[in-house]
């Protein structure tokens, strides 16, 4: 399986304080990659520096075989990276077409006027939940009538709209219940299947477990580990994040 990104020896400081020392990550082409760690580990830091939000202070990134110097998310999301994050940037009181469109909305001119294209819009929109959650149907329903799995969906939504192959999503499952969680994995599914790549940063151990191919463990800033998550339990990942565990253990 080929590489879709590749990360090498990315080093970024805060002052005084080493964020990162030499993180190097590989991630395959359609695969659902985890990156966990405890708080501090450096989780935080490697996604902001892949969407464009921070600039490291040295190492290299490669998206599909080429360099990138990424100097904004915008910059990120032209080579394909859209970021998910745990507040989802959503509008509540706008509809779930409006937040899909948001910012990019489409226009039609009636005898050279130019006005919201709402039925175009409503139509793609429509074409994107397909791809997600075929159970959503009605394209003007306000955002703020969703459930938490279902606010996940608009917002993944967006990142098709923008064309994006490489999926990152924050914390996904914080905060949610039981079902809400298992919508948002099937989301996660769905997009695996629809031949994204996703990059999954959770403190779900269970949640990771379910719907990862593989995941890498940092740790104070460093690279702790990278396991393959087939017949992984969240027990297993939970002791190798909580010890420091270097070496993998045989199942």
């Amino acid at each position: 399986m080929s590489s879709k990104i590749v990360m090498k020896n990315i080093f970024k400081n805060y002052g005084a304080v080493q964020a990162l020392r030499g993180v190097s990550i590989d991630i395959k082409e359609g695969d659902v990659h985890a990156i966990c760690g405890d708080n501090g580990a450096g989780k935080s830091t490697l996604i902001k520096i892949l969407s464009g939000v921070e600039a490291p202070e040295s190492g290299e990134i490669w998206v599909n075989d080429s360099a990138r110097k990424f100097d904004s998310p915008t910059d990120a999301l032209t080579s394909g990276i859209a970021t998910i994050h745990q507040d989802l940037a959503v509008a509540p009181r706008m509809s779930i077409s409006q937040n899909i469109f948001m910012g990019a909305e489409l226009t039609k001119k009636i005898f050279g006027v130019t006005l919201l294209d709402k039925a175009a819009m409503r139509r793609d929109a429509l074409g994107y939940m397909s791809q997600l959650n075929k159970s959503i149907t009605d394209m003007d329903t306000k955002v703020e009538a969703l459930s938490g799995g279902q606010r996940q969906a608009v917002a993944i939504c967006r990142a098709l709209r923008w064309n994006a192959d490489i999926v990152i999503l924050d914390e996904p499952t914080a905060a949610l219940g039981v079902r809400e969680t298992e919508q948002v994995l099937e989301l996660i599914r769905a997009l695996k299947q629809a031949g994204k790549t996703v990059i999954l940063i959770s403190h779900a151990m269970k949640d990771v477990v379910a719907v990862a191919d593989r995941v890498s463990i940092l740790r104070r800033g460093e690279n702790q580990i990278d396991l393959e998550a087939a017949n992984l339990t969240a027990d297993a990942l939970s002791h190798y994040i909580l010890s420091g565990d270097r070496q993998i253990k045989a199942a």
